[in-house]
């Protein structure tokens, strides 16, 4: 699979754990697309940090007024609701979001994520993640397994500053779905192509092979 092929693999994937009526956060950059494989008859309320539930896909003649956390235009649903920052992230602290779907630079096999700064470059800080991996009720890491070079990017302890401690519950990435156990990844869905002894060589962390390990498929 090519690179968007292999992305898209994981953002289908990650869609079909939502239900109905679950409030989802979309982290910025890859989680974003998970919003456009959501199931037919699956109605989730996307939440954003800036002040919105209810985000929809931009119109075709989008309203600048309206973007999301991101800053790219969006659009919301019949019935959405607007508010300030103190109540979004009420929402967000109160544990009221269901699912919060990240991207990482590092995660480890404690959940433990690093996913706002490399040392030395310049970035605007750390935003809204470390509420949310500390407020959702459930955490998925949405990434490349390796880096570009080739680094595995599942690791026994995170190197990079951390967002939060022990905070991520699934992973998923172009090479499986992986849940945090206290024993380390588990490996419970391989993606197609993919041979268990390929994720073992591109894992830093511990990795554990599910009994019941199947094909990673999205539909």
């Amino acid at each position: 699979m090519d690179a968007k092929a292999r992305r898209e693999l994981i953002v289908r994937r990650i869609a079909r754990e939502f239900k109905s009526g679950d409030v989802v956060n979309l982290g910025i950059g890859m989680p974003t697309q998970v919003a456009n494989h959501v199931p037919e008859g699956v109605t989730v309320l996307l939440q954003s940090e800036n002040g919105f539930i209810g985000l929809a896909p931009a119109p075709a003649e989008p309203d600048w007024d309206l973007v999301n956390a991101g800053g790219a235009p969006a659009g919301i649903i019949t019935g959405g609701c607007f508010f300030d920052s103190c109540t979004s992230f009420g929402i967000i602290r109160g544990g009221h979001v269901d699912y919060t779907v990240l991207g990482t630079l590092e995660v480890d096999q404690h959940g433990s994520i690093a996913n706002w700064m490399v040392p030395g470059k310049m970035v605007p800080g750390m935003g809204g993640a470390m509420d949310l991996l500390t407020g959702a009720r459930k955490v998925i890491v949405a990434t490349d397994h390796v880096t570009k070079d080739g680094a595995p990017k599942l690791l026994e302890r995170c190197r990079l500053p951390l967002t939060a401690v022990s905070a991520v519950d699934i992973i998923v990435t172009d090479m499986g779905y992986f849940e945090v156990t206290p024993d380390g990844f588990l490996l419970k869905e391989i993606a197609p192509g993919v041979t268990v002894d390929e994720v073992k060589a591109a894992t830093a962390g511990n990795l554990v092979i599910s009994p019941e390990l199947k094909e990673m498929t999205a539909p």
